[in-house]
């Protein structure tokens, strides 16, 4: 990647063109794509767009601190990278590449287990920054406790167990480049997926130490019966819209989460989330952290490591204008009352944060 001035990119949307540039159509539409009509896809991004900041003025921001403390570790922003199964047809090196862009920018890894090179190789390249796992259920209970004894070995500070996924959906992007991720191609087990339940929640919890956090979950409903059992992150995602069509929007279901949850529990949410606006009105809601998934893959396919690092400082950089410009220099200074609704002024789409890709 030739380099001015010592840095390859200076907006996100130069990101976003460089790997839709470097891709070929399957695996840019594994990335970009959701299931069937894709209508809960655009509702993320619609969420987002349909919230307005409410800035205010005549304060010192002279010390803003994009920063937070979870899991016992101090992050540069209240990111993670969201588990993204096959995080190796993205760019050479899958997660540990991965994990070593997060280590460089001082934000969290949710490393999926069907991402290579596995946990124990991407543990070696995070160093000692924060790593998180996350499971899709191929077993009984016995399986989960071996997951997560070699998780517990290899550093890992929560463990998160996806619960939208009991029936794989129809990825008609996929379906129609008759593309197949390796993992999916060779995935055995499901029936384990669709049998797990609230009591093997309850098992967990008994049985287990490291904070379980709950993935998939978009219903008041179920973040009052995880909060009940104990579970210790609810993280708010439709999967991307990528598992039932026709969902709302993750930003639309956050607000009245936390609201349920009521300080119980971590609340993250991941969804559409492309700049640090996005970030900084997830987190004047009520958000511990909030997960990129496919702002990550654009940056690791931009340019490896260094391209997912420059997609972070890059989202740094926007957020902590966000926070300035909004009048706080902490998080705890924000609230419900800097966001209001509005309406959209772009017709929601994966790509449809980056307008200047249209010109």
């Amino acid at each position: 990647m030739e380099k001015h001035d010592g840095q390859a990119f200076y907006t996100l949307h130069e990101i976003a063109r460089a790997a839709r540039a470097r891709m070929p159509q399957g695996p840019w539409d594994y990335l970009a794509g959701g299931t069937e009509t894709e209508t809960t896809l655009r509702r993320n991004r619609y969420a987002l767009d349909t919230l307005a900041l409410r800035p205010r003025v005549c304060r010192d921001v002279s010390r803003v601190d994009t920063g937070i403390e979870l899991f016992g570790k101090r992050l540069e922003l209240p990111l993670m990278l969201a588990p993204v199964g096959s995080v190796e047809t993205f760019t050479a090196g899958g997660g540990a590449t991965a994990a070593r862009g997060a280590a460089r920018s001082g934000v969290a890894q949710m490393l999926s287990c069907v991402c290579n090179p596995g946990l124990e190789a991407v543990a070696e390249a995070s160093g000692d920054s924060l790593r998180l796992y996350q499971l899709y259920v191929r077993g009984d209970n016995r399986f989960i406790d071996a997951q997560v004894e070699r998780a517990l070995v290899h550093g890992y500070a929560a463990f998160a167990i996806t619960v939208d996924t009991a029936h794989y959906s129809r990825r008609e992007r996929d379906l129609d480049n008759r593309f197949v991720k390796p993992w999916r191609a060779a995935a055995t087990g499901h029936d384990f997926q669709k049998r797990f339940n609230w009591d093997n929640v309850k098992h967990f919890k008994d049985k287990h130490r490291i904070p379980l956090i709950l993935k998939g979950i978009m219903t008041v409903e179920d973040a009052r019966i995880a909060v009940e059992h104990g579970v210790d992150g609810i993280y708010v995602s439709n999967h991307g819209g990528r598992q039932l069509d026709h969902g709302l929007g993750a930003m639309d279901v956050m607000p009245e989460v936390v609201k349920a949850v009521d300080g119980k529990a971590h609340v993250f949410v991941d969804g559409a989330f492309m700049r640090g606006t996005d970030v900084v009105k997830a987190m004047a809601l009520g958000a511990t952290a909030v997960g990129i998934g496919r702002l990550a893959c654009l940056g690791l396919a931009a340019d490896g490591e260094e391209g997912l690092a420059s997609t972070l400082a890059i989202l740094r950089e926007e957020v902590r204008t966000a926070m300035g410009l909004l009048g706080v220099n902490r998080y705890d200074e924000l609230s419900a009352n800097f966001v209001t609704k509005a309406p959209a002024m772009h017709s929601p789409h994966v790509l449809s944060a980056f307008p200047l890709l249209e010109r």
